[in-house]
């Protein structure tokens, strides 16, 4: 029986991007939602799905069946003796998580394998996900962050124009279409790089942009596997504010550091010691809200959709348990990822990467508030935390606190 592919040819300056597209299903998956949050820098929260993303979860509900099937086929076989050479596909892997929960940490050991290749960070993923700010910026020639790859091309006018006219495509779905573009330019991009590494598998560190981002995994890169780590929202909301103070711009200058921002940093790096001891917060009522919405939106979506749309193809790290047994740790994802287990290997990642070595000398728990491996500790919040913190953090995300068991109950 022949096997019927589809190709497109995308014409971009100086660039030809050739994708070739087998038909295949789509396994299920939870549809990203709308962001409310702020761009840039800061964090995205979630929204109500739309009704185009309601119309994508019945489809994907739809699909299950035969994709569930599909996996089986690939399983035993029969898919490829009905259907001829089946294509070989190359491991492919994803390190999410919240920002600053150590991804970058993780991904940085991940690649010190022999035979990990693991980048990031893409962006690949986030149907909705946008930077309001990208033109302005641009204009500024500032470096800054693109949207996403799957919003790059759903968004495409022309190219969506040209899914519902051509008389190859214009009778089926166009989100389909635009969901096998993805995959296929994913599949791409991270291929190539695989291919000159001669590595054996690869991987891309993708933020929690939003609480759909596993849904769209399991949607677009349906055998792909995820693993996500994990940190106390309390000690992430900790660092996110000190990047904030790093990086953004102030509002004077085009950016989003507020006033009070400014003058809380400002106070906070001449004597950290007497700005906690005084007893005010180092976030404004807005940001320890902003941090405690989006980490329990997104985190606590991806816990929840990560068991149920990847099965064995998900798991879980915690960051503080990489602080105290990494080598142990990560023995158990590179056996996740199929690759060698050595304990050399084991001890290279580890001590390649160690916060020793990535600050600069300093020990773990030596502060240097303006750099990006800023203490390396667990359980600082409850240093720099004030009774308004706790009790804000508490009614927002005190229950995934207590799912994750991060807390006994809500007394803490």
């Amino acid at each position: 029986m022949p096997v019927f592919r589809r190709s497109v040819s995308l014409r971009m300056r100086h660039v030809r991007l050739d994708l070739d597209f087998s038909a295949g299903a789509v396994r299920n998956g939870t549809p990203s939602r709308k962001s409310r949050g702020r761009p840039a820098t800061y964090e995205l929260g979630g929204g109500k799905p739309s009704s185009r993303e309601a119309r994508r979860q019945r489809r994907a509900q739809q699909r299950r069946k035969g994709t569930n099937s599909e996996a089986r086929e690939l399983t035993d076989g029969s898919s490829a003796r009905s259907q001829g050479p089946a294509r070989q596909e190359v491991p492919v892997f994803f390190v999410t998580g919240a920002g600053k929960s150590g991804t970058t940490w993780l991904r940085r050991m991940l690649n010190v394998h022999p035979e990990v290749l693991c980048n990031g960070e893409g962006r690949f993923f986030g149907r909705d996900i946008k930077n309001a700010r990208l033109k302005v910026l641009k204009a500024e020639a500032r470096v800054v962050q693109p949207a996403t790859l799957y919003n790059a091309l759903a968004e495409n006018e022309y190219l969506r124009m040209w899914l519902e006219r051509t008389p190859w495509t214009r009778e089926g779905d166009v989100e389909e279409h635009l969901t096998e573009l993805t995959r296929e330019a994913v599949r791409l991009f991270l291929e190539k790089k695989l291919s000159e590494s001669r590595k054996k598998v690869v991987g891309d560190k993708t933020p929690l942009l939003g609480p759909g981002i596993v849904g769209e995994i399991s949607e677009i890169m349906p055998r792909a596997k995820v693993v996500h780590i994990v940190r106390d929202g309390r000690d992430r909301a900790i660092s996110w504010m000190h990047q904030i103070w790093n990086r953004e711009r102030s509002i004077e200058e085009g950016g989003q550091l507020t006033a009070e921002d400014q003058d809380k940093r400002d106070r906070y790096r001449e004597n950290p010691d007497a700005f906690l001891a005084s007893g005010e917060s180092i976030f404004s009522e807005t940001s320890i809200k902003t941090a405690s919405r989006v980490w329990a939106e997104n985190v606590g979506a991806a816990h929840r959709d990560g068991p149920r749309l990847l099965g064995d193809n998900y798991t879980e790290v915690r960051y503080e348990d990489l602080l105290e047994s990494p080598e142990q740790e990560l023995e158990r994802i590179f056996h996740f990822l199929g690759v060698e287990t050595n304990k050399k290997v084991l001890r290279q990642s580890v001590r390649a990467e160690s916060f020793e070595k990535r600050s600069g000398g300093r020990k773990r728990g030596e502060e240097d508030s303006t750099s990006a491996r800023r203490k390396g500790v667990a359980g600082d919040w409850k240093n720099a935390f004030t009774e308004r913190d706790k009790a804000i953090f508490k009614e927002t995300a005190g229950e995934l606190l207590v799912e994750l068991g991060y807390a006994k109950d809500m007394s803490w």
